[in-house]
């Protein structure tokens, strides 16, 4: 049985527990500290299996269907056609209340129950500006969209336990 956990420091501890394969010895167990650089996503086979334990995604910035040649309600769409559940989450635009047939909410931490993924179109330099809001929802994931690239919140994010993948 594996159990993980955050260190003061920062670093993700996973405490790991086998039973023996004779009841007298009783159990093994041991601790394996985990870098935070580990929660930083390159790979494709790594953001593959991202993909598949996903299923409800929080898109930060999305805009409205009236831009619907921008990356940022395309891929929405995209996601939302394959499957996904998005929850649209507008910087701008204060009088929509529904973007691609879902409710509209300001911020994260007022999206209600549990979120996957906050897929991120914002610039690099306004991703710093929704830390607070990520970390206080506690998505399993955060990905920032091709072209955007944040590598100090990229660290915060993983260093807390969240997978984070940049310009992708």
């Amino acid at each position: 049985m594996a159990r993980s956990f955050s260190s003061p420091d920062g670093h993700k501890i996973e405490s790991v527990c086998r039973a023996p394969a004779r009841a007298f010895f009783g159990n093994i167990c041991y601790a394996r500290v985990m870098n935070w650089q580990e929660n930083i996503l390159r790979t494709t086979g790594q953001i593959r299996d991202l993909l598949l334990q996903t299923k409800r995604i929080a898109v930060l910035g999305i805009k409205t269907e009236a831009q619907a040649d921008q990356p940022s309600v395309y891929v929405p769409q995209y996601m939302q056609n394959a499957g996904f559940e998005i929850v649209p989450v507008p910087v701008y635009y204060p009088d929509v209340t529904v973007v691609l047939g879902e409710k509209v909410y300001r911020k994260l931490v007022d999206i209600p129950g549990d979120i996957d993924m906050v897929d991120v179109f914002r610039r690099s330099n306004d991703v710093t500006g929704h830390i607070d809001d990520v970390l206080e929802k506690k998505p399993h994931s955060v990905w920032l969209q091709l072209g955007i690239r944040n590598d100090a919140a990229a660290e915060i994010f993983a260093k807390t336990g969240i997978k984070v993948v940049q310009d992708r």
